[in-house]
């Protein structure tokens, strides 16, 4: 197959789970490599591997071999403005809409830094009590959460669901994996918003990402800030 995207577990790896669910809701046909996490330190053999593709030694990378000799697209953002140079309907048809979903993607890319780093993804585990201590004590966190209700109500007001700009679009990719940590911590979030995190983790896509998630059975306690064990 001409694509070939190269991810981590997918427990863990929230931006490879962009690409992927993109992808593969799109019907973009690709082969999966998967990558295993056994530590991020730089003599590891994920960064071996990886470099051998990508110079950070980080996932996702996409090889496309289309062309006849391979090269290689890493950075979530990059990797998904390149498909949608050949699959434009990636991306919302209207061009101010277009503008917008870039922007909260944009966003999510290099920011909500206090989301990520108090609730990193972690979708076999179910942690409602971590959630409720850190929305107490974190107000960082609270206030990514709080900017993240904002963006879609903002959208989903605007465009009347079921997606953030109506049809599935870049940016409904880019926020699965917020979508998979509101569940993991039951964070508390308005009805709407509850709503549209269930319909996304409904996705053809998303549902497999979950499926396969939930059999790797691959506890790796660098990933895990809340837990000793996967029981």
């Amino acid at each position: 197959m001409a694509l070939t995207l190269i991810i981590g577990n997918k427990n863990y790896s929230s931006w490879s789970m962009r690409p992927w669910v993109l992808m593969r809701e799109a019907g973009i046909a690709f082969t999966e490599q998967h990558v295993r996490f056994d530590s991020f330190d730089d003599n590891s053999q994920f960064k071996a591997t990886v470099r051998q593709v990508n110079p950070t030694g980080k996932v996702p990378v996409l090889i496309d071999s289309t062309l006849g000799c391979s090269h290689a697209i890493w950075d979530t953002l990059a990797i998904c403005e390149y498909l949608a140079e050949t699959h434009p309907h990636l991306w919302p048809t209207n061009r101010a809409d277009r503008a917008r979903a870039r922007s909260l993607c944009a966003e999510m890319h290099s920011g909500l830094g206090q989301l990520r780093s108090h609730c990193p993804m972690n979708i076999e585990a179910h942690l409602p009590e971590v959630g409720a201590r850190l929305m107490r004590e974190q107000a960082g966190l609270r206030a990514d959460l709080q900017r993240v209700v904002d963006m879609w109500q903002t959208e989903l007001k605007r465009h009347q669901g079921p997606m953030l700009f109506g049809a599935f679009t870049i940016a409904d990719a880019f926020f699965a994996p917020v979508c998979m940590r509101i569940r993991t911590y039951a964070l508390p979030v308005p009805a709407d918003v509850q709503a549209y995190v269930n319909r996304v983790s409904e996705l053809a896509s998303v549902s497999a990402w979950i499926q396969d998630a939930m059999a790797e059975h691959d506890f790796r306690d660098f990933e895990e800030p809340y837990r000793s064990s996967a029981s």
